[in-house]
């Protein structure tokens, strides 16, 4: 096969005449980053909400818990992204429909809403599961000390299980960034749409997504170092590796 490389193609202007490929790339990153950043924090909170249900006394409750992480994870996230597009607004009542059709920035807010859903049934399973690895006599220490239930996660369960899940918890921290990119079937320029366009408008398709891979793999050594140095911090003796306090 033969093939011209030209990786002076980034500093050529793209077809709008004032940004150059590079820039659009830039761009792309930059909504990456939004949407991964934005639909953690959504994917964290309800995670952790879902998680501690899953763990509580009421047989319901734990259910409605159960429910809520078998519905969300086992739908591919694409067809997640597809209902909340295009099929959400029309079940809405027809000004509710409308108005979500009309935000400017509909594609970004869909894809955040949905990877916040997709993750956040991950991230409970996760949450349960470090509740569940601590010993039960924290849990009734705290009741006898005093505290309520709901102290009792907030101040003793809830942060040590989320110490003991950090190592989980990056992994789909990495997961949430690469799976933004299929926000690019509902129109959102993250990273991996502005490679497709660079490659559409300059024919260099392999530069276009060497550089986005490139950006990709940077972006992850960055979360695992930023992610490795908080575990080593908030490291349990016992649990995780913590140097000379294990």
């Amino acid at each position: 096969m033969h093939y011209n490389w030209n990786w002076a193609i980034f500093r050529e202007l793209s077809p709008d005449g004032v940004h150059t490929y590079w820039d659009t790339l830039m761009s792309g990153l930059a909504w990456t980053l939004a949407t991964s950043l934005a639909g953690w924090v959504m994917a964290l909170a309800l995670g952790m909400l879902v998680g501690v249900l899953r763990t509580l006394p009421s047989p319901w409750l734990r259910r409605a818990g159960t429910a809520y992480v078998e519905l969300f994870r086992n739908i591919p996230l694409l067809v997640q992204m597809f209902l909340w597009f295009f099929v959400v607004p029309e079940l809405l009542p027809r000004a509710a429909g409308d108005w979500l059709k009309a935000l400017p920035n509909a594609p970004f807010l869909t894809a955040v809403v949905c990877l916040g859903f997709f993750t956040s049934a991950r991230v409970a399973v996760q949450v349960t599961a470090g509740i569940e690895a601590l010993a039960g006599g924290q849990k009734l220490a705290a009741l006898a000390l005093g505290l309520t239930r709901r102290q009792t996660y907030r101040h003793v369960l809830l942060p040590l299980a989320l110490r003991i899940i950090l190592p989980p918890l990056t992994s789909e921290f990495l997961n949430i960034i690469k799976n933004s990119s299929v926000a690019l079937t509902i129109g959102l320029m993250e990273l991996t749409a502005s490679a497709r366009a660079v490659q559409e408008f300059s024919f260099q398709v392999f530069e276009a997504f060497s550089a986005a891979t490139l950006i990709y793999v940077l972006v992850n050594i960055v979360v695992v170092a930023g992610m490795a140095w908080l575990e080593r911090r908030l490291a349990l003796p016992g649990t995780l590796a913590s140097g000379g306090g294990r």
